[in-house]
Formats: C-alpha cells, sequence, structure tokens
C-alpha cells in the first residue's frame, strides 16, 4: 500500500507543479487579446505620436507654406554673385586694407619664409626685382605664397597691397592706376598718336 500511496502523492505532486507554470492565457480569446495589446496598440499609439509631432511642419489650409514667396525662399540657389565696380577706384580696397584681409596672416609674423612688412633686409633684393615680377609673383603664387589673383580681391587690389608691402620695405614705388583710368589713358594716348 505505501507504493500506491507514493505513486498517488507523486501525481499529486506533478499535478500542483503543472499548475504552478502555468501562464495568464488560458483560452484562444485570451492569446487574441494578448497579441491585439501587445502589437496593435503600440504601432497605433507610435503613429499617431509621428502624426502629432509631424503635423506642425505641414501646410494647413490658410498657411503660407504654399504660398509663391515662400517656395521660392526654400528652392533658391545656394551661392550667388557680388560685382565689383571696377571702374570706381574708391570702392576698391587699399594696399593696407588688402594687406590687413589677405597678406597679414604670413607677412607680419614671417611664417612659412614670408618677407616681414618693414623689414628692409628681406626686401631689398625682391624690390630689386621691380614691381611688375613681385605683382606677378603675388597673382601666381611663388614658393609657399598661393596665388592671390581671382581671389576675394581684384588684380588691382592685389597690386596695392603689393605696392604697400615694398614701400614699408624700403621700395619707392607708386600707387598703381586703377583699371578704368590706365584704360582711359591708353585711349587718349591712342588718340593723340593718331592725330
Amino acid at each position: 500500500m505505501s507504493g500506491t500511496q507514493d505513486h498517488a502523492n507523486a501525481q499529486d505532486t506533478h499535478a500542483d507543479g503543472h499548475d504552478a507554470h502555468e501562464g495568464p492565457i488560458k483560452t484562444p480569446k485570451q492569446l487574441i487579446a494578448a497579441v491585439f495589446f501587445a502589437f496593435v496598440i503600440p504601432i497605433v499609439i507610435i503613429v499617431m505620436l509621428a502624426n502629432y509631432v509631424s503635423s506642425e511642419i505641414k501646410p494647413a489650409a490658410g498657411s503660407t507654406g504654399l504660398e509663391e514667396e515662400a517656395v521660392a525662399a526654400r528652392i533658391q540657389r545656394v551661392g550667388a554673385i557680388e560685382l565689383k565696380d571696377l571702374s570706381n577706384p574708391a570702392s576698391m580696397k587699399t594696399g593696407e586694407q588688402v594687406f590687413q584681409a589677405q597678406c597679414s596672416a604670413c607677412h607680419a609674423t614671417g611664417a612659412a619664409g614670408a618677407p616681414k612688412l618693414g623689414d628692409h633686409d628681406a626686401w631689398g633684393p625682391r624690390v630689386k626685382s621691380g614691381f611688375d615680377a613681385l605683382v606677378h609673383s603675388a597673382l601666381k603664387g611663388k614658393g609657399n605664397m598661393g596665388p592671390q589673383g581671382g581671389g576675394d580681391f581684384s588684380d588691382f587690389e592685389i597690386s596695392r597691397a603689393v605696392v604697400y608691402m615694398a614701400n614699408q620695405g624700403g621700395a619707392k614705388f607708386d600707387e598703381p592706376k586703377a583699371p578704368a583710368a590706365a584704360a582711359s589713358g591708353a585711349e587718349a594716348g591712342a588718340s593723340a598718336a593718331s592725330q
């Protein structure tokens, strides 16, 4: 009898253990409800939140988002062209202004072997090569100095900076003629020669 009792106790223990491991879902209805709440409801909440967040940037009836000016502002070109008036020397930068804006990074400190502003010994051999050679070096680049022509300043403004730096180093160069003045002077010389 003890064998039968042990067998009955074992079945009771097995049944209790089986009940203890049973989950909260006992019917197919409960399974469908659990799937619905676990997957469908979070997806609906995410979609609603996404619509709420992005609704501020959607143009609504009566808004200005689709007006011609607003559209033109959104699709405007990235770059712009600025034309300088080369015929007006007053609108051009002086040699000192160009030096301060462009040349002083190297020529004020002597960086990369550049002759320092006002260093007569360093500028002496360069001044002897002449104004045209200095302007050519400034526009085309030389050694560690990159070309300055076609940058933020016109060739005329770069030549003004060359005169400014060279004169600080002992040269006696005259201020270069403005492009319009040089052109009108050449025309006047040509007309005088033809008469």
